[in-house]
């Protein structure tokens, strides 16, 4: 492969990106990564110009285009370009697919030490959010699934291929978890003409009921300090109004992080609160001891308590 993009590179690469879809994938990635290393200039840019569709009209797999930015070393570049990878993923309801996208490339601009994008923190912390719902529902601790769940039913418009699932969901463990009057606020939502006819009869009955006879009570969510300022903030709440930081979330529970309980995966380094990752891993059978994020083994033995904090990310606008 490598010779033959030399001998006649873009015609080459051209014609490896129109065969099958599965050898087009390792071959095409192989022939951008290849191009990148050459850093020529002219041949960059006539790839790129025809994976971006400017000849014929027809943009290729975006795929190509982040693996030709990031062998030429083009960080930026290639996190917008993940970021739309990631998002076109989400819109068809592959979340897994669209939180992997966004932690590597997350991975390789903290590699380079290169600002993250806020689009990209964001979007990732929403995936995971959502990822965590069916952990801790498993686990059986409901509020804290009912929680994420209320996260991500706040964003629905980003998961618009399972909104009325998300929003079944979400009624469900509110309800069950004392959360009424959110139960009933997304019970009213799911009952909107664009999304009754879609919601599972096994449920409709049920949703029906919490609407027409409404109880307002919810179990108030508490509040731990910030680990900037120290000011009490919501537990699910990932910004503080006092210091006015954003505060990074633990990748076990999706709570806000807390300054005397400060952990973090020791193979990917996303915070975690040290006792509930110490409990999640205590708790599970061997295989299933991985880090929630990046689905790493991970030993008791090497989670440690981190004396104090890391500064106060600055993420891009």
């Amino acid at each position: 492969i490598g010779h033959h993009c030399c001998v006649s590179p873009l015609a080459t690469i051209v014609v490896y990106l129109h065969w099958p879809p599965l050898l087009c994938i390792s071959i095409g990635h192989h022939c951008c990564v290849q191009v990148g290393k050459t850093k020529l200039e002219t041949l960059t840019q006539q790839l790129t110009d025809y994976l971006m569709g400017e000849a014929d009209g027809m943009p290729k797999d975006a795929k190509y285009l982040f693996r030709l930015y990031m062998a030429l070393g083009e960080y930026r570049e290639a996190s917008r370009t993940a970021i739309l990878i990631a998002r076109e993923d989400q819109m068809a309801g592959n979340y897994r697919n669209a939180h992997d996208v966004l932690f590597h490339m997350h991975a390789e601009l903290q590699q380079h030490n290169i600002r993250i994008p806020a689009e990209m923190t964001q979007n990732l912390m929403l995936l995971h959010s959502y990822i965590l719902v069916k952990l801790l529902v498993k686990r059986e601790e409901h509020t804290k699934g009912a929680r994420m769940l209320i996260r991500v039913a706040n964003n629905i418009s980003k998961f618009p291929s399972h909104v009325v699932p998300i929003l079944t969901s979400t009624v469900i463990e509110c309800h069950r978890s004392g959360l009424k009057n959110s139960a009933f606020n997304f019970a009213a939502m799911l009952l909107r003409p664009e999304n009754r006819a879609n919601v599972d009869p096994k449920w409709k009955k049920k949703i029906e009921q919490i609407v027409r006879k409404p109880d307002k009570s919810e179990v108030e969510e508490p509040q731990e300090a910030c680990p900037y300022c120290s000011h009490p903030v919501q537990q699910s709440k990932l910004d503080c109004p006092q210091c006015k930081n954003n505060i990074p979330y633990c990748i076990v529970t999706g709570w806000h992080m807390l300054k005397d309980d400060w952990s973090q995966c020791p193979s990917c380094h996303f915070p975690a609160l040290y006792s509930e990752f110490k409990k999640l891993l205590e708790s599970s059978s061997p295989e299933e001891r991985v880090c929630p994020m990046c689905a790493v083994n991970v030993s008791t033995d090497d989670l440690k308590l981190l004396p104090s904090p890391p500064p106060p990310s600055d993420n891009e606008a």
